[in-house]
Formats: C-alpha cells, sequence, structure tokens
C-alpha cells in the first residue's frame, strides 16, 4: 500500500502527462505481482466496491474529530478523503502497513458488518498519504489526473508494445492482470481473447481548423453527417454481443434491444447510438434517458426506442477489414447491412459534394436541421487506432452563445480544491409577483485561465451572500458569455431547460448584470 500511496501522491502534484506516464510506467516496473496489478484495475476503474465510506467515516470520525473542525476543514480542502485523512490522529494500532492487494481483497469478500472494523484498522495503521489512498480507493474516485486509457498506455510502454493491443485485449482479461504482465514481462505468451466480444480502439477524427483548407483536395474525402449522439461500437459474436462507447466501457445493459438486433451475427462495426422515432433523429437529451442506467424498463425502451447509424465495419465474418480503403470498406458495409438487414440500424449517408464551398453550404444547414455538423473522410485511409493526422476531420457546427449571470459557485477538486471554479449561472424570467428573476440554466467549469480564475475566485469571495455548505450564492454582478451545442426541454431543471456542453467563452467585466439575456431567448432555440 505504501508504494501505490506515494504513486497517487505523486500523480496529483505531476501535471503534465508525460510525467504521469512516467512515474506509472516506473511503478508497474518495480512493484510485483499481484500488486501492481491492483493499482492498474483501479486507475482504470476496474474494480468498485459497495461501501458505505461516507457512513462508515462520519461514526468513526465522530470520537476522534470535532464536527465542526471537520466541516471547516471539508469546506476548505474540498475533497473528503484528503480531509479524513489528514485529520485521522496517528499513533494508533501497531502493526506495518496493508498491502494493497490485502484491502482489495478482504475488502470484495468481508461482510457489511465488519467493513468499519476494517477501515478504522487500515487507517490507524497508515500514514496520512497511505490513508488518503486507502479512501479514495474505498471511493473509487481518485481525481489524481489519470485517465484509464493513459493508464493502459502506460502499461503498454511497460512492455514495449502499442497501446491499441492492450485495448484489443483489455475485456477478455481479469484484474489482477497476471497474464497481462507475464506477457509484457516475456515469460508467456500473448493473452488469447478467444471468441469473447472484446472491444477495439476506434478511429478518431481531429478537428477542421481554417489553415487545413488549403492543403486539402475535396476529390480526396467523402462527407457525411455527425449525428447528434454517442459514438458506440457493436461487437457481435454470435449469441454474444456487446455494445461499448468510444472509451471502451460496455453499455450493453442499458441498451438491450440493440444487442437483441444484432444477435446471430459476426461482425465489430462502428456507428453513432441515438433515439429514433420514425425514422427522424430525437434530441440528444432523449438519449440521455438511457444513458448510465444498470437496467432499463421495457417502458423505457419503447418510450425512447435506441437505433445505430452505422458508419463503418471493422471486422466481417472474422475477416479484418481495418487495413482496406475507407472506400473499400464502405462498400462492404453496405453489402453486411444489406445481406444481414439487423434491426434498430441503419447506414449513416454520404453527401455529394464537387467543391468546399458546395459542403459549406451543407454545413450552414447543420443546426437548423438538428445536426451536430460534418465528417471528412479520406476515401484511402484504412481503420487505425487513435487519432492519426491528416486522415478524418469533424467539422462542428457554430456554438451558440448567451449572456447569464453568475449565481452560484463551488469549489472544485485537485489542484483547484482552494478556488471556486464550478460555476452555477441563470437567465432573467418575470417572477410570479411580476418582478424579474434569476433561474438557473447551467453549469460550466471549464473554458477560463489560470487567471480568469483568479479574477472569478476573487469576485465570488468578496460578493458572497449566502453559504450553502460547500457552495456559496454570489450577489447578481457578474455577467459570463456561456457558449454551448444546443438547448432542450428539461423536468429536472427549474428553468425548465438544459445546456448541452456549456462552458465560459468570455467574462464579460463591462456589461451589467441587468443586460444579460431573458430566459426567453433560450426558449426560442429550443423552438429552431
Amino acid at each position: 500500500m505504501k508504494a501505490f500511496a506515494e504513486l497517487l501522491d505523486r500523480l496529483a502534484f505531476t501535471p503534465a502527462r508525460n510525467g504521469k506516464l512516467a512515474l506509472i510506467e516506473r511503478y508497474f516496473a518495480d512493484t510485483p505481482d499481484p500488486e501492481r496489478g491492483w493499482a492498474l484495475a483501479v486507475l482504470t476503474g476496474a474494480l468498485s466496491f459497495r461501501v458505505p465510506t461516507r457512513r462508515i467515516l462520519a461514526e468513526l470520525l465522530e470520537p476522534r474529530v470535532d464536527p465542526e473542525l471537520y466541516r471547516l476543514s471539508r469546506d476548505y480542502v474540498g475533497d473528503t478523503a484528503e480531509t479524513v485523512a489528514l485529520l485521522w490522529p496517528d499513533g494508533g494500532q501497531a502493526g506495518a502497513a496493508p498491502r494493497l492487494s490485502e484491502v482489495i481483497e478482504t475488502i470484495r469478500t468481508a461482510e457489511k458488518a465488519a467493513l468499519p472494523g476494517l477501515v478504522e484498522g487500515w487507517l490507524d495503521r497508515l500514514d496520512a498519504k497511505g490513508r488518503f489512498a486507502l479512501l479514495k480507493l474505498l471511493t473509487g474516485a481518485l481525481r489524481v489526473g489519470v485517465s484509464a486509457r493513459l493508464a493502459r498506455t502506460a502499461v503498454a510502454r511497460h512492455g514495449g508494445v502499442e497501446v491499441a493491443e492492450i485495448e484489443e485485449l483489455w475485456h477478455a482479461l481479469e484484474a489482477p492482470y497476471e497474464d497481462l504482465f507475464a506477457w509484457l514481462d516475456g515469460r508467456a505468451d500473448r493473452p488469447d481473447p478467444g471468441t469473447r466480444p472484446v472491444f477495439r480502439p476506434l478511429m478518431l477524427a481531429h478537428p477542421v481548423e481554417d489553415d487545413d483548407w488549403a492543403r486539402l483536395d475535396p476529390a480526396d474525402f467523402l462527407a457525411e453527417w455527425k449525428w447528434d449522439g454517442i459514438r458506440v461500437q457493436v461487437v457481435a459474436r454470435d449469441d454474444a454481443v456487446r455494445l461499448y462507447s468510444r472509451a471502451g466501457d460496455d453499455i450493453s445493459h442499458s441498451f438491450p434491444d440493440v444487442t437483441l438486433a444484432f444477435r446471430g451475427r459476426r461482425a465489430v462495426l462502428d456507428g453513432e447510438l441515438l433515439v429514433m422515432r420514425d425514422g427522424e433523429v430525437a434530441p440528444f437529451n432523449e438519449l440521455q434517458q438511457r444513458l448510465n442506467r444498470k437496467t432499463v424498463t421495457a417502458a423505457t425502451v419503447q418510450r425512447y426506442p435506441a437505433h445505430i447509424r452505422l458508419y463503418d465495419i471493422l471486422i466481417a465474418d472474422d475477416e479484418d477489414l481495418r487495413p482496406l480503403a475507407l472506400e473499400l470498406r464502405r462498400a462492404r458495409l453496405e453489402d453486411w447491412h444489406g445481406r444481414e438487414g439487423p434491426g434498430a440500424s441503419d447506414l449513416s449517408g454520404l453527401i455529394g459534394f464537387d467543391d468546399f464551398a458546395e459542403l459549406e453550404a451543407h454545413w450552414r444547414d447543420a443546426r437548423a436541421n438538428g445536426i451536430e455538423g460534418l465528417m471528412l473522410k479520406r476515401r484511402a485511409s484504412p481503420y487505425l487506432a487513435g487519432r492519426p493526422k491528416g486522415h478524418w476531420y469533424k467539422w462542428k457546427r457554430a456554438p451558440l452563445t448567451l449572456d447569464v449571470v453568475l449565481l452560484y459557485a463551488q469549489r472544485g477538486s485537485g489542484k483547484r480544491s482552494s478556488y471556486y471554479s464550478d460555476y452555477t449561472f441563470g437567465a432573467w424570467r418575470e417572477g410570479a409577483d411580476g418582478a424579474r428573476e434569476l433561474v438557473p440554466v447551467g453549469k460550466a467549469y471549464s473554458g477560463f485561465t489560470d487567471e480568469e480564475l483568479l479574477e472569478i475566485d476573487r469576485f465570488v469571495r468578496a460578493n458572497t451572500v449566502e453559504r450553502y455548505g460547500p457552495v456559496r450564492a454570489v450577489k447578481p454582478g457578474l455577467v459570463l458569455e456561456v457558449a454551448f451545442d444546443s438547448v432542450h426541454p428539461s423536468s429536472r431543471h427549474k428553468s425548465g431547460l438544459a445546456m448541452r456542453f456549456p462552458r465560459i467563452h468570455r467574462i464579460r467585466w463591462d456589461k451589467p448584470a441587468e443586460e444579460a439575456d431573458r430566459l426567453e431567448t433560450l426558449e426560442t432555440l429550443v423552438q429552431r
């Protein structure tokens, strides 16, 4: 546990990607099995524990730490695990620090009633760094700036292989990954996924920039719409069908109707997951009603019918098509879909054009047609994992903007834990008594520089009018120009609306709050 705790501590204070990669790679090189395998599982989010950590910590802290001291400390630090790790008294139970594998294997088999005693004993045997690592492990919220792909990239670098090889094996492996490390260390053959429906890394696009157009020949590219859903991969191996997100997460349980439609086929397909009714694509917020659900009811499936609009085919009947040019894969996709005809799916149509000026006319119509933009794909491009340059480009529609008023601010996490960096903002409407009032319309925590963060943080501290735990209500006075992709009706928000992908575009220090936009402006965008 000591080495893993040291790793997490250093990752939290290492901002650069290459620095984080070097730390993880060195940990894998210096740490034996199964410790490094369990660490990999933690870093990639492959482990989850049903531990009521909040309740357990409240019970354990009560006789040790003054509740008001804890409340004030938690409010300042902004992270429960870090607060408890620092406040927990040292010099408790004697004994060596537990190993990471000991903690994980014990938690996985322990009775619920034994958990408080186990956690207490471990906290007493660990120092502050160890306590922090333990609590992060139990909560599953590491927040050390490491994605699952970054951790897998470190594993690939440790073994001297491409990360795509790791990702193609990943869903056929189980923690603590001793067979994976045996292969990477040269002690065993490459693990064989067999007939399991495993994920293949997706090919991604670059945003098209103004400077790109002069270098691109329209004759070299195919164009298609960029649909407003989520990118998915269907892997069908006869009766075993899986649906994966672009990050390789298995989301099959949320879309049993889709997996059923592809049963009995053998293919790996790339496409966009949408909600469709009568051949029309529904707004993205309807798809959200089915995302991140462990189970879905028959009524939900009927109300929000899922559909896959297919872009590409990677494997057909056990033949790997990825080395072929896109034009040839497209022909194979059309042939496969026409022959197999799975339900809940169709093909993304190609857009004919002679030059980029003609294509721009289609791009300008994207928002009016409820489409996210256009994709440009080089006709000769093979299907390559990751984001290779020069092959695929995404041309997203221009974002919408709105002037809103800052209402609430909350401390961030990690390096932002000392600053108010998460902002809830509102628009004006006429209240029940006829007076104007502000109602929340969105929340954003990106789009500003470090210097602007300091300026907004100072404004929040100087204009706080109410406290709600870690949240501060501020006097209406700061106008933010917010960019967002679209807006949809939402019963979960007081305003009745929800923005998609809001981010701070600029800070309007020059504009009075009274001149910010009204809710009716957003309602008009919904109608359009």
